[in-house]
C-alpha cells in the first residue's frame, strides 16, 4: 500500500503540494500557502463527482465570491478549509461529527491567518444556496435542484464554466488577490 500525501500510516499529518506538512491536530502551526489552498480547491470536484463535468471547489467558490459582492473575499474563501479536508457531501458529514470537528479547526487556522471574519456572513451563506441551486439546474439530472424552488431561493445569475483546474486555480488566485488578500506564513502569538 502507497502512502501518497500522507507523510507516515499513525500520524494526523499529510504532505501538501508545496511539500508543507499540515497537521489535523494543529493546523494553526503548519506552513500552508494560498497557493496550497487554491491548488487542492481547483483538484476536487465538486458533486462526490457526480455531476455533469468536473466542476471544482475553485471554480464554484468563485461563483460564490461573484455573487455576493459586499462579501467577495469571505465568500472566496468559505469554502478554504475544503482544500485538506476534501468535499465530502452535506449528508456523510451530517453523519460525521467528528470530521465536523476536524473541518471546524482547519477552517479556524485558515480564517485566522488571511482574516476572513467569523462567523461567515449570512450573506455569503445565501449565497452558497443561490449558487448551489444554479450549479445544481446545470450540472445535475433534472429537478435535482426543487429543493431550491420549494424554499423559496432563486438560483444566482452565474455560468457554470466547468474550468480545468490549472484555469480553476489561477482565476481563484487572481480573485485573492484582486480582493487584498495577502500570503502569509504561520502566524505566531504575541504574547
Amino acid at each position: 500500500m502507497a502512502w501518497t500525501a500522507v507523510v507516515g500510516a499513525s500520524e494526523p499529518r499529510i504532505m501538501l503540494r508545496s511539500g508543507v506538512e499540515l497537521d489535523f491536530l494543529d493546523p494553526a502551526s503548519s506552513d500552508f500557502t494560498i497557493e496550497d489552498i487554491a491548488h487542492g480547491l481547483s483538484m476536487l470536484c465538486r458533486y462526490a463527482g457526480q455531476c455533469r463535468d468536473f466542476y471544482s471547489v475553485a471554480e464554484h467558490c468563485l461563483n460564490v465570491s461573484e455573487a455576493v459582492p459586499e462579501h467577495a473575499f469571505a465568500a472566496l474563501m468559505h469554502d478554504a478549509a475544503e482544500a485538506f479536508v476534501g468535499d465530502v457531501t452535506r449528508p456523510l458529514k451530517q453523519m460525521l461529527p467528528e470530521f465536523k470537528t476536524i473541518e471546524r479547526t482547519v477552517e479556524d487556522a485558515i480564517f485566522i491567518r488571511y482574516g476572513v471574519p467569523r462567523p461567515m456572513p449570512r450573506a455569503v451563506k445565501q449565497a452558497d444556496l443561490r449558487v448551489l441551486a444554479a450549479e445544481q439546474a446545470q450540472l445535475m439530472p433534472v429537478g435535482t435542484d426543487r429543493w431550491a424552488r420549494s424554499a423559496g431561493i432563486r438560483p444566482a445569475r452565474i455560468r457554470v464554466a466547468c474550468l480545468p483546474p490549472r484555469e480553476a486555480k489561477a482565476a481563484f488566485l487572481t480573485r485573492f488577490e484582486a480582493l487584498g488578500g495577502r500570503s502569509v506564513g504561520r502566524l505566531t502569538e504575541v504574547a
